[in-house]
């Protein structure tokens, strides 16, 4: 008679390590991912050579310094749209300090549309994806 006992207690063991390291790992390497984006989409968004102001409805909203749009760019994490499996990071503009946003990034019947967002996505989106994909192989090669 021919016996075999498999413990894959030790196995276990290290695939629940693994698992550990890599949720612990999520939201770090989505962070230094949204780096990537967030740096390159102020690098990305227009700066007028003087202060200004912009009109809409008859109103005039202003006057705005020069660099106000890529100065109000932030990131921030969307703890709803993440858990530990999954952390997303939002890159956008500050509508409270630059309203004007929306007219440069889509344009209006006398100002060509600006979509630096997009842009700067479609520059660094492959860099950003490198590193998140770096920070998450290092977390695991530790944990093995």
């Amino acid at each position: 008679m021919l016996k075999l006992d498999l413990d894959l207690k030790k196995v276990t063991q290290k695939l629940d390590g693994i698992t550990k390291a890599t949720q612990e790992a999520v939201r770090p390497a989505a962070q230094a991912g949204a780096q990537v984006l967030y740096e390159r989409v102020r690098q990305e968004a227009p700066v007028s050579k003087a202060a200004h102001n912009f009109h809409i409805e008859g109103r005039v909203y202003g006057p705005f310094k020069p660099g106000s749009l890529r100065d109000s760019v932030y990131q921030v994490y969307a703890q709803g749209k993440s858990n530990n499996r999954k952390a997303t990071y939002e890159v956008s503009f500050n509508h409270s300090e630059a309203p004007y946003g929306f007219m440069v990034l889509r344009g209006t019947s006398q100002l060509p549309a600006n979509d630096f967002i997009g842009r700067a996505y479609d520059i660094a989106s492959t860099a950003a994806a490198v590193v998140v994909k770096t920070r998450l192989e290092n977390s695991i090669k530790k944990a093995k």
